[in-house]
């Protein structure tokens, strides 16, 4: 391969940081468009990594029509916060997802958020995703183990040596010079394995609560002195996407975006992308007008508990929380821990087990909204309400819609 054309190969492999324009009119997105239909035509010159699935392919085999997918890039072009002429540039990029190749490791965690891909009802479309994408390393997922699964993860990355998305599942112990986590035959640290995986990585995606924060491991009185993947690694691009577990909406929106515009998304203080953690949930909770009439659940099983009132009294840390999961919500769109009855418990924000992770009302747990307050409303934070809802409604749309057509299949069958 030439000099010049290994230039233009690396630089498509490397994750640069959104440059934020605070004045998003026309010429922006003219400019963004033309960025990302740049990109997308070099990666197709690109051949699938190890020959993995064509996209299209695997769609037809599911049963699932054209209409079906474009229906989920319009919503995830809405979820991105991009305007709707991108919709047709999102389809093309998760065609092009199978030039991207994933590492993904667990340190200190459960494995819940690889397991909120493998138990989703679907497939969605979501799912087939991260079925055709370039999954180089995954210990939950690979046949291979202990010197076979090893060898396979160090081809990986000394191939993919700059190019692959490192994703991090679980929290790194620092304790005892980091002997509280090792793995493999030479006892390699968790904090030595994230280390020099990060190094050659275009980036780094922590994974749930553990991976972001810390999460429970970290918790009081922290034994382990666990902390998340950003308080390690340094000078990459880190992305975080906090939750207990993760949305995979969220894991593949991050994963799509740098598909489309060699770029990590744009970012909060907390490095968590806005698109998803741009909105609190308090204020696209469907129970929000029971807050605003001031009707409360006072306590469990009473009468504003039957009729699906606020549960901010009993404990709901939705005021203090920022993810979109009160809009994209879980198991096919259908419902989330509010929707169901239980108030939110804070878990995408940072040390949420020692400080929200209980029932007690609100007015007795000393905490301030870091919003300036709840009444405080989305629109001073850049967003609008309008668009927040608009977007719920496009993925549970569209979500409904695939999961139908999958009911009416069997019913036939």
């Amino acid at each position: 391969m030439g000099t010049d054309k290994q230039d233009a190969v690396k630089s498509l492999f490397t994750a640069q940081s959104a440059k934020v324009d605070t004045n998003k009119g026309d010429a922006y997105y003219e400019k963004l468009y033309d960025q990302c239909r740049a990109r997308l035509d070099e990666l197709k010159k690109l051949a699938p990594i190890n020959s993995r699935r064509d996209f299209r392919t695997v769609i037809e085999e599911e049963g699932l029509e054209r209409r079906d997918f474009l229906k989920w890039a319009s919503a995830t072009t809405a979820m991105l916060m991009l305007p709707a002429s991108f919709t047709p540039l999102v389809a093309e990029a998760a065609v092009m997802m199978n030039r991207v190749p994933v590492v993904w490791i667990e340190l200190q965690d459960c494995a819940g958020n690889s397991e909120a891909l493998l138990r989703s009802d679907g497939p969605k479309i979501d799912e087939i995703i991260l079925d055709i994408i370039s999954l180089e390393f995954h210990e939950t997922l690979m046949a291979a183990s202990g010197h076979q699964a090893e060898k396979q993860l160090e081809d990986a990355i000394e191939t993919f040596k700059g190019k692959y998305l490192l994703f991090v599942e679980g929290s790194v112990p620092k304790g005892l010079d980091g002997a509280y986590g090792t793995l493999g035959a030479k006892a390699e640290t968790f904090i030595d394995h994230l280390k020099r995986l990060s190094e050659n990585a275009a980036a780094v995606i922590a994974v749930g609560s553990c991976a972001t924060f810390g999460g429970i491991p970290a918790a009081a009185p922290n034994p382990t002195d666990a902390v998340g993947v950003m308080d390690v690694v340094k000078g990459k691009p880190i992305i975080n996407i906090p939750a207990c577990p993760a949305n995979p909406s969220n894991m593949v929106g991050v994963l799509l975006h740098y598909v489309l515009t060699g770029q990590v998304p744009e970012l909060d203080s907390l490095l968590r992308p806005k698109f998803a953690f741009g909105y609190r949930i308090h204020d696209n909770c469907e129970r929000r007008a029971h807050f605003d009439a001031g009707e409360y659940v006072e306590e469990w099983g009473d009468e504003g508990a039957k009729n699906n009132f606020c549960l901010y009294k009993v404990g709901c840390k939705g005021p203090m929380t920022f993810n979109n999961c009160s809009i994209v919500r879980y198991n096919e769109g259908v419902n989330w821990p509010v929707g169901v009855g239980r108030g939110c418990i804070g878990c995408s924000e940072p040390d949420f087990w020692d400080k929200y992770a209980y029932e007690r009302p609100m007015a007795n747990a000393n905490i301030k909204a870091p919003t300036g307050g709840v009444e405080k409303t989305v629109d001073e934070f850049g967003l609008g309400l309008l668009t927040a809802a608009g977007v719920g409604i496009a993925i549970h749309a569209a979500a409904s819609a695939v999961a139908g057509k999958k009911e009416s299949e069997r019913e036939e069958a």
